[in-house]
């Protein structure tokens, strides 16, 4: 079936096939979290963007093979409510952005700088650190070498806008900075982009909107 990115809490998750990559989506959770099960087709390893909620779910989207690793998008808590339970259960190594670790109540074993990587079997994905909605949220990108590039990007960006940061202007500058900067200036249009909530877009469909961001200031 083709992916569309279109989940629901309570629903199935939708899984985008990549000739190296299976990445499952789930939602979870009252606010309607986004998570993201990554799997290497090579080599059957697996690594969890974002241990939102409901830890049965997860764990049961994980399986069997268990995981290798999970990495939290940013300190926002409702972006680890089900981290200690998945961990546990999993033996997990955690990832999470420098300056965020420390808000996040399960030990962070290995702390992510801007352009730090991390593996999931064969397939390497890269940090990319954006201030602004948090001090140390980052974003994942997988630079799919059959094809375009995977962007997951917690709450840093979603279709019509960056994320939510609070009215607060210099916050707001920062974050527009390094989403253009460390994001559309480095990546094509064909970028496909995973969020944090709600439904997946691409580059391409909110590069026009630039502008109207910039001048609105959210």
């Amino acid at each position: 079936m083709t992916y569309s990115g279109a989940v629901k809490v309570g629903g199935r998750a939708d899984v985008h096939e990549l000739t190296d990559l299976m990445i499952s989506k789930v939602a979870v959770g009252p606010m309607n979290n986004n998570a993201y099960l990554l799997r290497c087709r090579a080599t059957g390893e697996q690594l969890l963007i974002d241990a939102a909620n409901e830890a049965g779910t997860l764990l049961r989207l994980i399986g069997d093979d268990s995981i290798a690793s999970v990495v939290t998008t940013h300190q926002h808590g409702d972006h680890w409510q089900a981290l200690a339970e998945v961990v546990a259960a999993t033996g997990a190594r955690t990832y999470a952005g420098r300056y965020d670790a420390e808000g996040i109540p399960v030990p962070t074993d290995v702390l992510v700088d801007d352009n730090g990587t991390i593996r999931v079997g064969q397939v390497t994905l890269t940090a990319r650190h954006l201030v602004g909605h948090t001090p140390g949220s980052i974003a994942l990108v997988y630079d799919d070498p059959h094809g375009a590039p995977h962007l997951f990007t917690g709450d840093c960006l979603f279709p019509g806008g960056v994320g939510n940061t609070h009215k607060d202007p210099e916050a707001f500058a920062s974050l527009l900075h390094d989403v253009e900067t460390k994001l559309f200036d480095q990546l094509p249009d064909e970028t496909w982009v995973y969020p944090g909530h709600g439904h997946d877009t691409t580059l391409g469909d909110e590069r026009p909107q630039l502008p109207e961001w910039r001048a609105r200031g959210w």
